[in-house]
């Protein structure tokens, strides 16, 4: 059998911690191996547990989500990071993104939404929908002095840059291949040598980086 999912969970609401911890921890695909209250416990509990997903709350006391997903992605062997939210901001979406998580949710999604959002990330997938994606790109291009590039792209080949500018538009893999006339395994591999290029741990990364390097508006 399987190693289980280990996964942290962090809210500074007791009731809907506590009522999340019941549904992950019923589920024997995952196992939750701490839970905080706050994103500084948080924090050193996933340097002490080394769990494979920290499920945060973007709002708590002491350290907000968004600092506890840059100091936990910072970590070595780090976890993936799902930050769960009641505000569908796209601020905050951006945010908590470049701070190095791999997806973010809603507070009220559907109980099994949830735990599928776990083993989406775990499995080193990014959870962001296109919507969302679309949402961020055209409020970056509102932005009175939208962010450059921080990564340069010289080492990417104009193919790859293509890609990269079609994942940063909120494209999923099918719709890449019909505007690029390429195969499913083509733009596979063109994103997976973006992500070494790049050093993107996931594709929500490398939305992030085609932002910064000036590609939404393109």
């Amino acid at each position: 059998m399987a190693e289980p999912i280990r996964v942290l969970l962090a809210d500074d609401e007791p009731m809907y911690l506590g009522a999340i911890r019941l549904l992950v921890d019923a589920d024997p695909g995952v196992e939750v191996v701490a839970a905080a209250g706050t994103g500084r416990e948080a924090c050193e509990l996933a340097a002490r547990h080394r769990p494979h997903v920290a499920v945060l709350d973007v709002r708590m006391p002491d350290l907000d989500g968004i600092d506890a997903t840059r100091r936990i992605t910072a970590l070595p062997d780090a976890p993936k990071v799902l930050v769960l939210t009641t505000f569908d901001l796209d601020g905050v979406v951006y945010e908590t993104l470049r701070a190095g998580a791999s997806g973010f949710l809603l507070k009220d999604v559907p109980p099994h939404r949830l735990l599928d959002a776990i083993r989406t990330v775990a499995a080193g997938e990014a959870l962001l929908a296109p919507t969302v994606t679309r949402r961020l790109i055209a409020d970056f291009l509102r932005s009175p002095a939208p962010p450059r590039v921080r990564r340069p792209l010289d080492r990417v080949t104009p193919r790859e840059r293509e890609v990269l500018r079609l994942i940063t538009r909120g494209l999923s893999n099918t719709e890449i291949e019909q505007a690029l006339h390429l195969s499913r395994h083509t733009v596979k591999t063109h994103i997976g040598h973006l992500m070494a290029k790049l050093a993107a741990r996931d594709r929500a990364q490398l939305v992030i980086a085609g932002y910064e390097a000036g590609l939404a508006d393109t």
